[in-house]
């Protein structure tokens, strides 16, 4: 058990006897009354957001996550296999588990796995990946208006938008948690 005080971004906590993963809270003071906490989570097991109140001081139960390193491997279209760096031992997810962020996964990266004993509770990508643009449109000389940007494709099949300047064949840096671009990959 914890309190309010516990918040953080990312911590796995029960909420109506569900796992849910904390995304976003903010620490609200009203001018009257008590002051809560408002979280925003979101379920690990259908993926639904969720929002509630906590009156600050009170108490919430946490869940004990233990984090590995795995590779990911492959997809066969129904899971993604993931592999124990350690033991080599070889995991499936679904796909709905996974969600958006299947769009960032290329074979052989590493990610961390959160289990709750022998169950897996989620897979979180690496803030930032590096990835080849596949596709992009040729900018248009001498267009130089500021964030001026168009749709390129990556060689994860994920689309996103990229300043004028990148052409195909470019490494570019991408925050997974956002879906954008970041910058272009220097050397």
């Amino acid at each position: 058990m914890g309190t309010t005080s516990d918040l953080r971004a990312g911590a796995i906590l029960k909420f109506n006897g569900q796992n849910c993963q904390v995304m976003e809270f903010e620490h609200r003071t009203p001018g009257k009354g008590q002051a809560c906490y408002q979280v925003k989570m979101r379920n690990l097991n259908t993926g639904k957001i969720n929002e509630n109140r906590y009156r600050s001081g009170e108490s919430i139960e946490f869940v004990r996550v233990e984090r590995h390193s795995f590779q990911y491997l492959y997809n066969d279209g129904e899971a993604y296999y993931f592999m124990n760096k350690e033991t080599y031992d070889q995991i499936p997810m679904q796909a709905d588990a996974i969600g958006d962020m299947a769009r960032f996964m290329k074979e052989n990266q590493d990610v961390d796995m959160m289990f709750e004993g022998d169950t897996v509770l989620s897979m979180e990508l690496p803030s930032h990946v590096h990835l080849e643009v596949t596709y992009a449109e040729p900018g248009v000389r001498g267009d130089t208006a500021t964030n001026v940007t168009k749709p390129a494709t990556l060689e994860t099949g994920a689309e996103i938008n990229v300043p004028i300047f990148i052409n195909e064949g470019d490494k570019i840096v991408v925050d997974t948690r956002t879906g954008s671009y970041v910058e272009r990959v220097k050397g």
